[in-house]
């Protein structure tokens, strides 16, 4: 095909004259005829290029200005706010830190560590298990004459997005030793048993503490946890105010899983203490389970990673 031709007249249509000669058809001053793939306009005899202008200038010949770099300083609030919400994100969905006020989980915990408490594996499902370590909203005034303490005001903004542990002082951490449908009881000074197995406790609890205490306040007990409840014990077994000694409250003890802030998985903070908190062996012994186990996200990160990459590769599978 050839090229399409824009007539740059007015008054023609687009239309050839005819019947005249083709030197007169189109008058010198009044022929600025281009095609599709000419870029120059046809001018007293010169050819020119209407969309060319010199080098670092801008149209109309002007001189181009270069885009001034943004000051540090501006982009400084920006930044902080990013960082902010990038917290504050993290805090609320991902993790958050703890600090431990008392001696109720030693040696596990010592006062003044600070934990990370994963908070979005209950997000996808997850509820506590067994010998698990978590952090818990005060169920029913459990922290009822214990010493509080008054951050300021800087303290309470930096506690809210996550960047320091947590000011909020109605929340609680202990050992999970029972979930809903499981059966616990302490005779004497033990050994603890849940679903009637006895629990090997000597890697976590106190040392020269018993498993089971002997008092007439809670100490012996057998108790079955309800669907969606806990019951939660300290590692200082002498020296926590825990599921024990709370069972005239309105859950009897119990904790409910929707008070559950999260689990906590490793002490961060001081460096010389930093380790993970796993799951102690002993309740993963055969048989403690007292029904199949509840479907659940276990390991969250793992099993998003393995959602996402499924669908990629069958995609793939398909285009080939």
């Amino acid at each position: 095909m050839g090229d399409v031709a824009v007539g740059a007249r007015s008054g023609h249509d687009g239309e050839e004259h005819r019947g005249r000669p083709a030197q007169s058809a189109v008058p010198a001053a009044d022929s600025a005829v281009t095609s599709g793939n000419d870029s120059g306009a046809v001018e007293d005899g010169r050819v020119t290029d209407e969309h060319t202008t010199a080098e670092g200038q801008g149209p109309g010949g002007t001189a181009r200005t270069p885009k001034k770099p943004r000051s540090f300083w501006k982009e400084l609030p920006i930044l902080i706010g990013i960082a902010l919400v990038l917290a504050l994100l993290i805090k609320t969905f991902l993790v958050q830190a703890f600090s431990i006020p008392s001696d109720s989980m030693q040696n596990t915990l010592q006062q003044g560590d600070r934990v990370l408490v994963d908070k979005l594996t209950p997000w996808f499902g997850s509820e506590p298990e067994r010998g698990e370590v978590v952090v818990f909203h005060d169920p029913d005034n459990w922290l009822a004459g214990e010493p509080t303490t008054d951050p300021n005001a800087l303290q309470t903004f930096l506690s809210w997005i996550g960047l320091m542990p947590s000011a909020e002082e109605k929340d609680l951490i202990k050992r999970v030793v029972g979930v809903g449908g499981d059966t616990v009881e302490c005779k004497n000074t033990g050994p603890l048993t849940v679903n009637g197995k006895a629990l090997d406790e000597q890697d976590y609890v106190y040392a020269g503490n018993t498993p089971c205490s002997v008092d007439d306040q809670g100490g012996k007990f057998k108790v079955k946890v309800p669907k969606g409840y806990i019951w939660v014990m300290g590692d200082h077994r002498q020296n926590s105010r825990d599921s024990r000694y709370n069972q005239s409250d309105k859950n009897h003890g119990m904790v409910p899983v929707k008070d559950v802030v999260g689990r906590a998985v490793v002490v961060a903070w001081p460096i010389n203490r930093w380790a993970t908190l796993p799951v102690p062996d002993t309740f993963d012994q055969p048989g403690l389970n007292a029904q199949p186990a509840a479907a659940g996200l276990t390991v969250a990160p793992q099993g998003i990673a393995l959602l996402g990459v499924v669908p990629v590769v069958l995609w793939r599978r398909r285009k080939q």
